[in-house]
């Protein structure tokens, strides 16, 4: 599925950490189990393999898929037996096409143990749901135009023999676990980061003895709903909004801000305001109607990371001037990160959250003047286009367990606030909850977070961490003009 695609949504799901741009992989499932290989932006040869497991676990002798991983081989002779291994977000995202930015942010891990990315079943080489939709007028369709029910419905016609109820978190962790004994692996110190740390709470649950250590940045618990954004996103946006008004320069150059947004909000939905661009990743020439469901879905997503955060007041100050090309940059920026694979994220959000989302909960959600209830109903849409089934209800349960769980937050996450890891905390009593005042989305990719994760994974006791440093980090100032003032 083209990425420009995903942002024509008036949506933009979890996205667990900026990865870099790929070039989209090869997708065989070969009946191999075991070779060695080489992923892209990682120059040296790692151990892969193919794992091959029920598409149905209550079916054993039926559909077979194949669950593919790779390993980050520890930098230092004589390894340690209990790898890291990642959990990665979305839900969507493929753990092993992560593994340039993985391998820079756990360098420290890395120098004692192996790193094991495993393809969650539906990504990656894992049997991937992708969404091979082209519709070449897709991005000047206006919001009222677009289509998401009969957009999901034709993906899935790609997939008749596939089983999509299948493709869950509960699942997942049963697949985590086949490859963990292929590999003779006793125990794992699990990393997970957005929809990651549900599949990492998963695990505790499902298969406590196989985990060490459990790290968990940008907490989701599975007694939240994932969809509905509108509150938090809000939340994120006044932020923004308040900082740069503290911020002498900010406030000067870009005095009526929020008016600002809403005027091209405003603007937006009275004409097509059609803008000429290329495509990041093939520079294609391509020509966008910016909808104001795009233009708030890119200034929601740019909140997710501190780097595109401080870009926003000059982009939407220029935007209500009629210059858009900043808000091409930092929509160009997002779309170059790394796949979704849409599939597996409605088979996920479709299951186990949206039969939870409430006419209240989605009320109060959409109660807000930055985007409304733009991610909850498109949720909606395209969930009424999916094949998928309720799961039970225990699965929403609070997750109890004593193992050593570090829990991490940003307080400018436009997504998972911290609040939600003070939830998932109340029932894990060996556990600490660190919150990062001038972070976001997923802080080990942009604070010390990384340095204290790998302290913690050595001592696996979470009573030593000392989590200051988090403290001590600075807002980033917001960017003034286009050559980069008040950097």
């Amino acid at each position: 599925m083209k990425q420009w695609m995903l942002v024509s949504l008036p949506l933009l799901v979890l996205a667990a950490i900026s990865g870099s741009a790929y070039a989209q992989q090869q997708h065989e499932v070969t009946d191999s189990t075991d070779s060695e290989c080489y992923l892209p932006g990682i120059q040296e040869r790692l151990e892969c393999g193919i794992v091959q497991v029920p598409e149905n676990y209550e079916k054993p002798q039926g559909r077979q898929i194949g669950i593919h991983y790779a390993v980050l081989p520890a930098i230092q002779e004589g390894a340690k037996p209990d790898p890291m291994l990642i959990l990665a977000g979305g839900p969507g995202q493929a753990a092993t096409e992560l593994a340039p930015m993985i391998s820079r942010m756990f360098d420290t891990v890395r120098q004692k143990r192996d790193i094991l990315l495993i393809d969650q079943r539906g990504t990656g080489k894992s049997h991937p749901l992708e969404c091979d939709i082209s519709r070449p007028d897709e991005l000047i369709r206006s919001d009222d135009e677009q289509e998401l029910a009969q957009l999901t419905s034709d993906c899935l016609k790609q997939y008749p023999d596939t089983d999509t109820t299948q493709y869950h978190t509960v699942n997942a962790v049963k697949d985590f676990e086949k490859v963990r004994e292929h590999l003779g692996v006793q125990q794992v110190n699990l990393y997970g980061g957005s929809y990651g740390t549900r599949v990492g709470l998963t695990y505790l649950r499902e298969a406590p003895e196989s985990v060490r250590t459990a790290t968990l940045d940008a907490v989701a618990p599975p007694q939240v709903v994932i969809g509905p954004f509108g509150q938090h996103g809000a939340q994120a946006f006044d932020a923004m909004l308040r900082n740069c008004e503290e911020q002498v320069a900010c406030h000067e150059k870009f005095p009526t801000l929020e008016q600002d947004y809403h005027d091209v909000m405003n603007a937006l939905e009275g004409q097509d305001v059609l803008l000429d661009a290329h495509d990041p990743l093939s520079f294609e020439p391509i020509t966008i109607n910016l909808t104001p469901g795009r233009f708030s879905s890119i200034v929601r997503m740019a909140l997710y990371h501190p780097n595109t955060r401080q870009l926003l007041p000059y982009a939407i100050h220029s935007a209500a001037q009629s210059n858009y090309k900043a808000v091409l940059g930092l929509m160009g920026g997002t779309m170059s990160q790394s796949s979704i694979y849409l599939g597996l994220m409605l088979s996920v959000v479709c299951s186990e959250d949206l039969p939870r989302a409430t006419d209240q909960l989605l009320a109060k959600d959409g109660d807000n003047d930055f985007i409304g209830g733009r991610t909850g109903d498109a949720f909606i849409d395209m969930c009424s286009g999916w094949k998928s089934a309720p799961v039970p209800s225990y699965w929403s349960e609070p997750v109890v367990s004593d193992k050593p769980v570090l829990l991490l937050s940003g307080e400018l996450d436009p997504v998972t606030p911290p609040a939600w890891g003070d939830l998932a905390a109340k029932t894990l009593p060996n556990s600490k909850h660190l919150t990062a005042p001038n972070a976001s989305h997923t802080i080990a990719s942009h604070t010390c977070a990384n340095r204290l994760i790998a302290e913690f994974i050595e001592k696996a006791d979470v009573t030593a961490i000392d989590g200051s440093c988090l403290q001590k980090q600075r807002l980033k100032p917001f960017v003034l003009n286009q050559n980069g003032a008040g950097l």
